[in-house]
């Protein structure tokens, strides 16, 4: 008859023990070692690229691309427009970007966006509209300018009433502000009315930087947005952003040239796509490369044609005021005849003035004395007075 050993099952079991031991030490010291997505991001790009999208009812309100250094806390929202144009290899045509997302999701919607971008795009933020009111509530309003008083109503009767200044809207309000329509508003009244929100939503962030940072209170926050983070790296992003410079964040919106396809009107990014490209390169390096000085803030251009080449100030004005830059003045030269296109830098801002000059790759800068308050002349309005000359192609400055 076979007689169980007793030791040999205590040895047994005293090796499984180890094993188990074993196992959990080591996949304990594998979760610990672990680097976060977020933070592994900052070590490929230090600057942080989010895609925010506003949905309701089966359409796209707006979307942007958040861009965050959070070394100097400084951050730009630049507005994809739905109506942007391309041809999209997820829809097989040309459309609209929206279209994308309507009938492809967002996954296809982030990958577009990032090819007409010409950068990676590693998170999203889906919003929706009613969750996004909830959320309103939950961050203590949005504070909004609305320049004057709102009374219209929409096609089915309800009426939408809001008060005007600046005022600090409710989840129901912020929904009325995002969804009224009124007849004088022009398509860029409608555009800027909604990065009003986008920006609210960043400085309402801002000012629930203790309550982001305290988990129970996100986990309750983050049940109204939709990411592709897991809630652990979700949390991790939203702390990072939340300590964003609200105060600085200014929003830009790519334009383009507008073409009808298949009966939609299409805007089409300039050059190709290679302007939007060109922004986005250039809006990541300024965070980057500028520091603590104020790149959000708007500088102001004066163009001058310095050839015989007609409209080409106008045109030019087009270009730079689509990446933010604000022109007081266009005209001509002094003479038609300048050889090199030159910048003139009235401000002493070595920096924005070599950021503006790489943007249409122009080196030619002229350093002049700072202008005095009591100067009245047309260049103490400008910051910077850029003279175009034969070597200025409509878009860059040609070697």
């Amino acid at each position: 008859m076979k007689i169980n050993n007793p030791n040999s099952n205590k040895g047994a079991f005293l090796l499984l023990l180890i094993f188990v031991i074993l196992i959990s030490v080591t996949v304990g010291l594998a979760l610990s070692l672990r680097v976060s997505t977020v933070d592994e991001n900052l070590k490929s790009d230090r600057v942080i690229k989010t895609l925010v999208v506003m949905e309701d009812k089966n359409r796209v309100l707006f979307t942007d691309v958040f861009i965050y250094y959070p070394v100097s806390q400084r951050g730009a929202l630049i507005n994809i427009l739905g109506n942007t144009g391309a041809i999209f290899s997820s829809l097989g045509r040309v459309d609209s970007i929206d279209s994308v997302y309507l009938e492809k999701g967002i996954e296809s919607y982030k990958a577009e966006i990032e090819k007409l971008v010409g950068q990676t795009i590693p998170f999203y933020i889906v919003l929706n509209l009613t969750k996004f009111g909830e959320l309103t509530d939950m961050l203590g309003g949005m504070k909004i300018f609305v320049p004057s008083p709102v009374d219209v109503k929409n096609e089915d009767g309800e009426r939408y009433l809001l008060p005007s200044g600046v005022v600090s809207l409710d989840g129901e309000k912020i929904q009325t502000y995002l969804n009224y329509e009124k007849s004088d508003e022009t398509e860029d009244d409608a555009i800027e009315r909604r990065q009003n929100v986008l920006t609210a939503f960043f400085a309402a962030l801002s000012r629930n930087e203790k309550i982001i940072k305290d988990k129970k209170s996100f986990d309750v926050i983050s049940e109204k947005m939709t990411s592709n983070l897991d809630d652990k790296e979700f949390y991790r992003l939203m702390t990072i952003i939340s300590q964003v410079d609200s105060e600085h964040l200014i929003p830009r919106t790519i334009t383009g040239s507008k073409r009808v396809v298949d009966g939609k009107t299409l805007l089409f990014p300039l050059y190709d796509g290679d302007f939007i490209k060109q922004v986005f390169k250039q809006v990541s390096n300024s965070l980057i490369t500028l520091g603590n000085t104020n790149v959000n803030r708007t500088y102001v251009l004066e163009i001058l044609n310095g050839t015989t080449v007609q409209g080409l100030a106008r045109n030019t004005m087009i270009l730079l005021q689509s990446a933010g830059y604000d022109i007081l003045t266009t005209g001509n030269a002094d003479s038609n005849d300048y050889e090199k296109t030159v910048i003139i830098n009235h401000i002493g801002n070595a920096e924005i003035a070599k950021s503006l000059g790489d943007f249409i790759r122009c080196t030619n800068i002229v350093e002049e004395a700072v202008i005095s308050d009591d100067d009245t002349s047309t260049a103490s309005n400008v910051d910077f007075t850029i003279i175009l000359g034969k070597d200025f192609d409509g878009r860059y400055v040609k070697k």
